[in-house]
């Protein structure tokens, strides 16, 4: 299998200047093609590629010192990025979608550099004598300390720098990653995703939604109410946005946190696991707008769908479903995705459908049989019974 691992990087002051000086220069390469691509067709209709502008390297880190410190293979991973944004956006235009012309990136824009291979220009584990302390050589920057919390398994195939604020990641992408394939247990379970509980299982266990945003919103609130009042390019407000920008990572870490552990509880204690496949995009579109055909327009409960997406988003249920795939994968579990229409509607019991049945948000009653159970029980049984008829229809 091929997975990443994330680490936290401990520069000197010394490293932290430099590693900023090489994400500003790869930003700076990264205009600069785009600018000459937008120009070249401005101007003459010419389509300028990537192996077009991997050739003019070498001319450029001849003549500026600046750009040869860095890593050759690191330039090219960046011009790789900028064609890989046309082609998106050629395929978006061809497949009719909107279709987002590539951006100039600002310095708030762009937060990675990648070098392609490991030992060319970059080495992982770089200093072995020191078997407590682990290292990554970077071109240009020097050995820097990786705190390295967990072993790395498989090769090393990329290696990628992160700033997220104040912090910098070093990012690995391994190759030939073991799987981890756990005992099995002959235990099968359906999961529903929910607000009020992050997630309910048929046998009745409940895991509660830590809303991690919530728990910040005055704090947050307050610090963007400060950021607004700083006047733009000013020292202050750099600051103000550094503040804003480690409430928003504290509280991703804090989900990414919660997401691991859910999904290596259900992982670990099951060998089938069904699941809602949750569009998350589309549950939280705006509210459409209803003309009243006199030039206004009729209530639409546009705020309590706004309130409805902040909490979705907050759960985090796209990033827990991912998070459960890789582990499934990884521990040779089963997952299977179901559609999740009616599931809270239909009775675990006799199956009939009806809007009535909720009688609650969290209690369910069926009008025909009179079968009661909590709500997310009810639904949790319903996507067990799907996902297991899906996967007796894929055997036979």
């Amino acid at each position: 299998m091929r997975r990443s691992y994330k680490f936290l990087m401990r520069p000197t002051a010394h490293q932290q200047a430099a590693l900023a000086a090489c994400l500003d220069d790869h930003r700076a390469l990264y205009n600069a093609a785009l600018e000459e691509r937008r120009e070249a067709y401005r101007r003459s209709r010419v389509s300028i590629r990537y192996g077009d502008q991997s050739a003019q390297l070498k001319a450029i880190r001849a003549g500026d010192p600046d750009h040869a410190r860095w890593s050759f293979s690191s330039q090219q991973a960046t011009l790789r990025r900028l064609d890989k944004a046309f082609r998106a956006f050629f395929d978006r235009v061809k497949a009719g979608r909107t279709p987002g012309f590539p951006r100039f990136k600002g310095r708030d824009w762009f937060d990675t550099v990648e070098w392609p291979k490991d030992g060319d220009g970059c080495r992982w584990d770089s200093q072995p004598e020191h078997p407590t302390t682990t290292y990554v050589r970077l071109q240009g920057v020097g050995h820097v300390r990786v705190h390295r919390h967990r072993p790395v398994r498989g090769r090393v195939k990329t290696i990628s720098v992160k700033r997220e604020g104040s912090r910098w990641y070093v990012i690995l992408s391994c190759d030939d990653v073991p799987a981890e394939i756990l005992p099995a247990t002959g235990a099968v379970v359906g999961v529903d995703m929910g607000v009020a509980s992050f997630l309910t299982t048929s046998d009745g266990e409940q895991v509660g939604n830590p809303r991690h945003l919530a728990a910040v919103a005055g704090e947050l609130a307050a610090a963007q109410q400060d950021l607004a009042r700083k006047k733009r390019g000013s020292k202050r407000r750099r600051k103000a946005v550094a503040r804003v920008a480690a409430l928003h990572g504290k509280v991703r870490r804090q989900r990414l946190d919660s997401a691991h552990k859910s999904a290596l509880m259900l992982v670990a204690d099951y060998d089938v696991i069904a699941h809602e496949a949750l569009q998350v995009t589309n549950m939280t579109k705006r509210a459409a707008p209803k003309p009243d055909g006199a030039g206004g327009f009729m209530p639409n409960r546009a705020a309590a769908k706004s309130g409805l997406n902040k909490s979705i988003l907050d759960a985090g249920w796209g990033v827990f479903l991912t998070i459960l795939s890789h582990k499934a994968e990884s521990a040779g579990r089963e997952l299977i995705a179901v559609n999740p229409a009616n599931t809270s509607r239909t009775c675990a019991r006799c199956g009939h459908c009806a809007k009535e049945n909720r009688a609650t948000q969290a209690e369910f009653r069926c009008r025909a049989c009179g079968h009661a159970a909590h709500a997310d029980v009810n639904a949790a049984i319903n996507i067990l019974r799907a996902g297991l008829a899906l996967r007796e229809a894929a055997a036979a």
